[in-house]
């Protein structure tokens, strides 16, 4: 009985500190992904591409003028406060990845005219 007693303490404690460790993994993958929100993207020669607006899981997405496109993170560098885009970037691709993303998190609104109108 005692033996049990014993490993079902280590136990909790083993869980404990698991837990503990996949929760600060979490926060610091959330304040990474927050790092990268609300800056301009650029791309390699400087020019200025949109602004950062997502992170959706391995893609950073950009909203650029009328379009969404999604770029992959590897992709990416922070410079001071922008972000540059570096390396080639299949720009057909990035705007259906970026596409695709605007179709899954955004919900249409349906207007019905008021009798006043």
């Amino acid at each position: 009985m005692r033996g049990g007693v014993k490993g079902s303490i280590l136990t909790a404690i083993f869980w404990i500190f698991s837990n503990k460790k996949k929760e600060d993994e979490t926060n610091e993958l959330i304040e990474k992904e927050n790092k990268l929100l609300c800056r301009f993207v650029l791309d390699g020669i400087g020019r200025t591409i949109g602004e950062s607006i997502a992170v959706d899981e391995d893609l950073l997405i950009i909203k650029s003028k009328d379009k969404y496109l999604g770029v992959p993170l590897k992709h990416i560098e922070e410079e001071g406060k922008t972000i540059l885009v570096k390396g080639l970037v299949n720009q057909t691709n990035a705007q259906k990845m970026g596409e695709k993303w605007r179709r899954e998190s955004f919900k249409e609104i349906k207007h019905k005219p008021s009798e006043e109108e």
